[in-house]
């Protein structure tokens, strides 16, 4: 896939790998142990020039597409599952100020998060509402110059160590999602706390945090974009940008659970052979390879179509979301079936790669959720493509019994 990469793509997929091989690897078992952020990370990563490369140059960044985001998110992934939604969770919390933020706001609280000064995270998810984020209930009611919140966020990856927050509350319950507003919320306002963290199987050296707001008094400047009802459709706006991300972090713990697996089985001896020499090895390592591969192609093509500023990018978001991380789940199950009984125990790299890989297949929209996505849209073009098209018996003569 190298050849089909341009020289900045490259430049960035290279970085990221020299990253990911003397400061990830070497840190991921560790982390995952203890459950630490990688701050030592962070440092290397910004040494390296890579944070907030998504951020336009205008607030500190560097104007990288998504694709080039995907391909940082895969490196970092391919050593770390944890790491890579650490560093891409800060694309999907930064995006909606990027997509909806006045200038004010944008040159506030972008360019902190391009230099990798503060880390950012995304409040959307309740306890009631996961998957069904319309029916969020955290309010948001004007009093004077502020808005108060009270409620409650959910599954808010970054939630520990992030500065500032974007967040979705109903300012007009009685409109539904066109009542929902974004607002920009420093760690530091008064009524605002995090803070239960989740006891996660994967994904361990990232904190996911409950977020609380009691009375909590934002000012009216931190309304996103200054305007009222337009959160719902940002936070859509968001998710399809960011999703390619999740497919990455997914494609990532793929390829480098295939790898272990690869090695494994060629050193790996039964029966006076490698593992590797039978033809059934074989054919579970070449199934894994095509899957991969496939997932990386659909990846980078929703990826570019997004830098292309393509419309209804929702589908095929969703269809990378939805196919790389089942084929993550799938890949990394079968490498630890390929260790045998070593892919159990945690002395082995494998059975990270599993754990991991599971919560791709959940957040930013379970890939149920991201069936139906699919579904409704191809609803929607069949609609359209019926206006275009009349067929009759006529077109299919071979099917004509007769009696039409």
């Amino acid at each position: 896939m190298r050849e089909l990469l341009t020289k900045q793509n490259l430049d960035y997929k290279d970085r990221a790998h020299e990253v990911a091989e003397k400061y990830v690897r070497p840190r991921a078992a560790e982390l995952d142990r203890t459950g630490e952020y990688g701050w030592d990370i962070l440092e290397a990563l910004k040494s390296y020039e890579l944070t907030g490369i998504w951020i336009p140059r205008e607030y500190g960044g560097q104007d990288a597409g998504v694709l080039d985001l995907c391909l940082v998110v895969e490196e970092l992934s391919r050593a770390c599952g944890g790491i890579g939604v650490a560093y891409a969770v800060n694309a999907l919390g930064s995006f909606p100020i990027i997509l909806g933020g006045t200038e004010e706001q944008k040159r506030t609280y972008l360019p902190p998060i391009a230099a990798g000064e503060q880390l950012i995270a995304f409040g959307l998810s309740e306890k009631p509402s996961g998957s069904d984020a319309g029916s969020l209930r955290t309010s948001a009611i004007r009093d004077g110059d502020a808005y108060v919140i009270n409620g409650e966020k959910k599954w808010n990856t970054n939630g520990a160590v992030a500065s500032t927050f974007t967040v979705y509350a109903l300012t007009q319950p009685d409109r539904g999602i066109r009542g929902i507003s974004a607002f920009i919320v420093e760690r530091d306002t008064p009524g605002f706390e995090v803070g239960k963290r989740e006891d996660t199987m994967g994904i361990r050296t990232v904190p996911v945090n409950e977020l609380h707001f009691t009375d909590c008094r934002v000012p009216a400047d931190n309304l996103l974009g200054h305007k009222e009802g337009g959160g719902f459709k940002n936070a859509m706006m968001t998710l399809d940008r960011a999703r390619p991300g999740v497919a990455a972090q997914a494609l990532g713990l793929a390829q480098g659970a295939f790898e272990w697996a690869l090695r494994y089985t060629s050193e790996r001896r039964q029966f006076g052979q490698t593992v590797l020499s039978f033809q059934a090895i074989q054919f579970m390592l070449a199934d894994m390879a095509t899957q991969i591969e496939a997932a990386r192609h659909l990846v980078y093509a929703s990826a570019r179509a997004i830098d292309a500023g393509a419309k209804n990018i929702s589908r095929l978001a969703a269809m990378a979301k939805v196919f790389a991380t089942d084929t993550a789940m799938k890949v990394t199950t079968d490498a630890v079936q390929l260790f045998g009984g070593y892919g159990f125990c945690k002395d082995y790299p494998i059975e990270k790669y599993m754990r991991d890989a599971k919560i791709t297949q959940i957040y930013e929209g379970t890939n149920q959720i991201q069936r139906v996505v699919i579904g409704r849209a191809l609803t929607r073009e069949l609609k359209e493509l019926a206006g275009h098209l009349e067929v009759t018996v006529e077109h299919f003569p071979e099917y004509d019994d007769g009696e039409s």
